[in-house]
């Protein structure tokens, strides 16, 4: 019966994340704690009021440091003594524009979105983390930002998106590395391109199906992949036409 905390859960991949955890039996999840930068998502709500206290919504702001050291005590309560099992660092910023490099101009703030925010929460949840039995930490990552598929994706609108979250890949294999000899998994997941607000209305892919997929990598993950950038498997997308495919696997740094 694991624990799982997600970020960034009012909306899109983060809700979806949530409510799938809530549909698996409570011998596979036990609490589930959705935060977020404020509980004014209706969906989240209902979502929390008829889960008979297994989903339990805390307050964080990943992007503020005293967001995050306030929070803690509040997931230690909802945790009741016990350790948590599963980060998810779901939350994500991108930055839409058609001038490319010449355009962007608020790399400072994705980058403290993406990758900084990521580092900050992962950083202050160790103990938890280190008290829990799965010790794992799962950052939502994108090939987008893949070196491998740079030149797939050269033309994506997004230059900081892609930027900042190859350096949350990095930041993955360097958390990797460092705690593995306590027992960590920390790994990173493309989702796939989902239909959210920040995915859009083109994308491949349902976020339930996203979702659904994703939560499928985390429950299998091993210690073997440990530092690792995965992939979602999505049966008849595995050699889709195009740049995306879901086959499931490790995909290319």
């Amino acid at each position: 019966m694991a624990s799982y905390l997600v970020t960034g859960a009012s909306r899109g991949l983060g809700l979806a994340l949530i409510s799938r955890l809530a549909t698996l039996p409570p011998t596979e999840v036990g609490t589930i704690i959705a935060t977020a930068r404020s509980d004014n998502s209706p969906q989240l709500k209902e979502l929390v009021s008829n889960s008979l206290g297994r989903v339990e919504w805390v307050k964080l702001d990943v992007c503020d440091q005293s967001s995050i050291l306030a929070a803690i005590g509040e997931i230690e309560a909802k945790l009741q003594g016990k350790g948590l099992d599963y980060l998810v660092n779901n939350v994500g910023m991108a930055d839409w524009g058609s001038n490319g490099l010449q355009g962007m101009n608020n790399i400072d703030e994705v980058f403290h979105t993406n990758v900084t925010s990521t580092h900050m929460v992962t950083q202050a949840l160790l103990p938890l983390l280190r008290k829990g039995s799965k010790k794992t930490v799962v950052n939502i990552s994108t090939t987008v930002g893949s070196f491998a598929k740079a030149k797939a994706f050269w033309a994506a609108p997004v230059p900081a998106y892609r930027v900042t979250k190859a350096a949350l890949n990095m930041l993955t294999v360097q958390y990797a590395q460092e705690y593995e000899s306590e027992g960590f998994t920390v790994v990173a997941v493309s989702p796939g391109w989902l239909r959210t607000d920040l995915g859009g209305d083109r994308a491949d892919l349902p976020v339930e199906v996203g979702a659904e997929k994703t939560v499928d990598v985390i429950q299998n993950l091993t210690s073997s992949q440990n530092g690792k950038f995965l992939n979602i498997h999505v049966p008849g997308w595995e050699n889709a036409p195009g740049n995306n495919q879901y086959p499931g696997g490790e995909t290319g740094w």
